[in-house]
């Protein structure tokens, strides 16, 4: 029986066992997509208590509590934090075979040093332990203690940027602390505050956005802001993709419609969302700007819970409508005037997987090595079996040896040891096609793969200022 959450943890072989410690544990961190707080950052904040740091915010943990029958009150309502944490505790102690319980274990012995079991006898314990800690635990230290080169925040068209300036002159922090263009909002035209929002962008910009043409002008010139302030990463979450040519004359006059507070159908919301998004990919192709697709998610659908607390408050789910053809569609719409950006696609529906990879293949082209990517296995796949899954798919019908690698998609300055569970879930499953005679026990391109994979696949593909390990 192996030791729980031991130096092996998750690797079930000798050749995995030597990837993991000898290549992919040395590796630093790239985390290109995450929602952590510039501002945080800035401020190098420390959190008073372990519920703070850990249960604010982190849906994750409200869902798994909510199924273990924990009173809201417990969960995002007005309990204080140790009765907060206790509750999460007796939850957790239960969460067998749930991520959570491995990545909250991990979390504990990389930051806290507890090696213990997370229980109902443990909780107090803990809890008073990781306080404790948390006063020599800032925001900064536990990036720095990650190992992590570069980070890139999510960041609306509106930001100043300002946190990520004031970062980049503190020569004390070296991390590198980019931002991220998510314009989502500008594109969700069908939402009830989108005349809010266009408001917003308007002033920000100084320019009266009377038209679609003024709208892509703005957000041209925004682009331009971020990528001055060190910016070549795009990203879109979306519920599908959608791809509904229009002619531009059509397009101005669904924008008009909005302006004026009229109602869009359904055909013109997905007529005005594909030429949106085919704008922007071509000013990201023009910048040598990265674009990430997020899609696949239904959102809020407990209306109840979603009055009472907004979004983000764990009520999302896995979407079932697989936009396949609609993605080639518009990735070829790109390509055939040469106008393809690197291009990231992520579902959150896993049986996209393989489709995804044959479509993105199609695409491909030199000098870029795998131009197209299809993103690590997101939100509700990031667990060892959906990692694995996303990884034997790359594997399959494409090149796993030129995959950008895991991200955090996370809040949580805690979040940097998925990236360790991910390694060693990608350790174990290389480790078993070369013990298998699959593949074979060659050192040098061992190295490679598991390095590159790792961190240097990150380091290229993003044309980041680093230097490859």
């Amino acid at each position: 029986m192996k030791q729980f959450m031991g130096d092996d943890f998750l690797l079930n072989s000798k050749t995995a066992n030597h990837l993991y410690h000898d290549y992919a544990k040395k590796m630093p961190i790239i985390d290109y997509h995450c929602h952590l707080s510039p501002k945080e950052i800035y401020e190098d904040v420390h959190f008073q208590t372990i519920t703070e740091a850990w249960l604010k915010g982190d849906h994750y943990k409200w869902r798994i509590m909510r199924a273990h029958g924990v009173e809201e009150r417990y969960i995002t309502g007005d309990a204080s934090d140790e009765e907060k944490f206790m509750k999460w505790a007796e939850t957790i102690s239960l969460a067998i075979g749930n991520p959570l319980f491995h990545w909250t274990h991990m979390e504990l012995q990389k930051f806290f040093d507890y090696h213990g079991v997370l229980n109902n006898e443990s909780a107090k314990e803990v809890y008073e332990l990781c306080n404790k800690k948390l006063k020599t635990l800032s925001a900064r230290k536990m990036i720095e203690m990650s190992n992590v080169t570069h980070l890139c925040t999510t960041d609306d068209p509106i930001d100043d940027l300002r946190w990520h300036a004031l970062i980049k002159e503190d020569k004390s922090f070296k991390v590198k602390v980019m931002p991220a263009f998510r314009p989502d909002k500008s594109m969700s035209i069908n939402r009830n505050d989108y005349l809010d929002y266009i408001a917003k962008l308007s002033k920000v910009s100084k320019i009266n956005i009377n038209s679609f043409a003024s709208l892509m002008e703005v957000l041209k010139k925004r682009i331009e802001f971020f990528n001055e302030n060190g910016c070549s990463i795009s990203d879109h979450g979306m519920d599908l993709i959608v791809y509904k040519e229009a002619s531009e004359e059509e397009i101005e006059t669904i924008f008009q419609k909005r302006l004026n507070n009229q109602d869009l159908s359904q055909d013109e919301i997905y007529k005005f969302r594909t030429a949106f998004l085919l704008k922007m990919c071509k000013e990201y192709a023009k910048n040598n700007w990265v674009v990430q697709l997020h899609y696949g998610v239904v959102r809020d659908n407990n209306e109840k819970l979603f009055k009472k607390l907004g979004p983000d408050a764990g009520i999302d789910s896995i979407g079932d409508n697989t936009q396949i053809s609609m993605l080639a569609k518009f990735l070829n719409a790109l390509a055939k005037t040469d106008e393809l950006p690197k291009t990231i696609v992520y579902s959150l529906n896993p049986i996209d997987n393989t489709a995804i990879e044959t479509v993105i293949a199609c695409f491909q082209e030199g000098p870029t090595v795998s131009k197209l990517q299809h993103g690590a296995a997101w939100w509700f796949n990031d667990h060892k079996d959906g990692m694995e899954a996303h990884m034997k798919s790359l594997a399959n019908e494409g090149m796993l040896a030129h995959f950008v690698g895991m991200l955090t998609d996370s809040r949580s300055f805690l979040s940097y040891t998925r990236h360790d569970y991910f390694r060693r879930i990608l350790c174990n499953l290389v480790g078993e096609w070369v013990e298998n005679g699959e593949y074979p026990n060659d050192e040098l391109y061992l190295e490679k793969i598991i390095k590159g994979i790792s961190y240097n696949n990150a380091y290229t593909y993003f044309n980041f200022d680093v230097e490859e390990k």
